[in-house]
């Protein structure tokens, strides 16, 4: 049974770059239009053909998200914008109108077309519908269970590849597909501009006594009535693999660099310890927890993975203080700082394919050689002595409860 593709987010060169080196099969990504997260940074004409660049360069394949639904007066700049992204190199496109898939397989056809969980592909006449289209790849509806996915498998061809989600925020209206923002906030979601509503905190009110708020709540335990819990299955990895699943998917094209680094290196130790049939060591899968989170559950794997209504905040027990540029056979790594910390304190080394390991730093220096006690400004450069050499991308991090209250 072959490995299980890791497919983690990029939403800008700075976490593409992360996710690579990280140990990513493939990423996805958007250009400046026709993708579904427009706050996430992406990536410019002059800046797509340097990912694909840098990501082949490292045997990893970029996937584009050309995922939302398109307007009548943005149907004609559509060749244009698909002709650009078959010649940067891209792998796959991320698609999910019809229309859009069509004119994908006319002006970009040097690309996969893989269908976008935006179509909700809950069942295999779905999935057989679209292979017979033309499409490689279908990404399932997320409210799937595995023994539906495992059917999906069992009737349709082979060579029609599955992806689904793995990890990540879970939308409360799973597939998409919600008009929540539009309706409240006017950002369409559907076109990459979701305010989230959902995570509001909601209260009832009587129509002869405006003003007056009324708590609503679901067993006494809070308001959060529409929030949803993230999905983690590092922990089902092989249950994915034995139900057929070619590809999990990480959520977060909006998150940070760190995440993305995190969580990418976390998933690839595991598929690796479950394809080479090895026991899973910990140390990875507690490695999830080190990033900002909510509540975890398994999505619809296992059954419904119920609502957490206590509230829509998240975890947040670890910060990172620092990024290593370099570092050379002695250990003397050149830094850029994140976040404040002085010397003395406990921090935690992570890199590329490196267990994380606890250390105190004791001797650091600016450029020009003076002594520091505490590196004050953001993206400052400074010299920090290290225990071992690391590979350059390492990060610093410090155990700190930044959850809100």
């Amino acid at each position: 049974m072959k490995k299980i593709e890791l497919l983690s987010p990029a939403g800008d060169m700075e976490r593409l770059k992360m996710a690579v080196l990280y140990g990513a099969d493939a990423v996805y990504l958007a250009g400046t239009d026709f993708g579904m997260r427009s706050f996430a940074g992406n990536f410019t004409p002059e800046e797509l053909p340097k990912a694909v660049e840098f990501a082949h360069s490292h045997g990893v394949k970029v996937h584009v998200t050309v995922n939302t639904m398109p307007r009548n007066q943005e149907v004609d700049t559509l060749p244009a914008y698909l002709e650009r992204l078959d010649d940067a190199g891209v792998d796959a496109l991320i698609l999910a109108d019809l229309g859009a898939f069509t004119l994908a397989g006319k002006y970009a056809p040097r690309c996969a077309r893989h269908i976008s969980t935006q179509q909700s592909i809950a069942n295999y006449a779905c999935a057989n519908a679209w292979h017979d289209l033309g499409a490689q790849r279908v990404v399932l509806a997320r409210e799937l269970s595995l023994e539906e996915i495992r059917t999906i498998r069992d009737k349709t061809p082979k060579e029609l590849e599955i992806e689904t989600f793995g990890h990540g925020a879970m939308c409360v209206s799973y597939s998409g597909r919600c008009l929540l923002s539009n309706y409240m906030t006017g950002r369409d979601s559907n076109r990459g501009a979701c305010a989230q509503p959902c995570r509001y905190q909601y209260a009832l009110m009587e129509e002869k006594r405006p003003g007056e708020y009324f708590p609503v709540y679901e067993d006494e335990k809070g308001t959060y009535i529409l929030n949803s819990k993230d999905m983690c299955m590092i922990d089902h990895l092989q249950d994915l693999q034995d139900a057929g699943v070619d590809c999990i998917k990480i959520e977060g094209r909006a998150k940070s660099a760190y995440y993305a680094a995190i969580v990418t290196g976390a998933y690839r130790h595991v598929i690796d310890d479950v394809a080479a049939g090895k026991p899973i060591d910990p140390v990875w899968r507690d490695e999830v927890d080190h990033v900002s989170h909510r509540v975890y559950s398994t999505g619809f794997y296992y059954g419904f993975p119920g609502q957490y209504t206590e509230h829509s905040r998240y975890i947040r027990d670890w910060q990172i203080c620092a990024i290593v540029e370099s570092c050379d056979e002695q250990g003397l790594a050149l830094c850029s700082l994140r976040n404040k910390f002085s010397a003395g304190d406990e921090l935690q080394m992570v890199g590329p394919d490196l267990k994380p390991y606890d250390f105190t730093p004791d001797m650091m220096r600016d450029l020009d050689g003076n002594p520091l006690e505490e590196p004050r400004t953001p993206q400052m450069q400074f010299y920090l002595q290290l225990p071992k050499q690391v590979p350059a991308c390492s990060i610093i991090r410090r155990s700190v409860d930044l959850s809100p209250k």
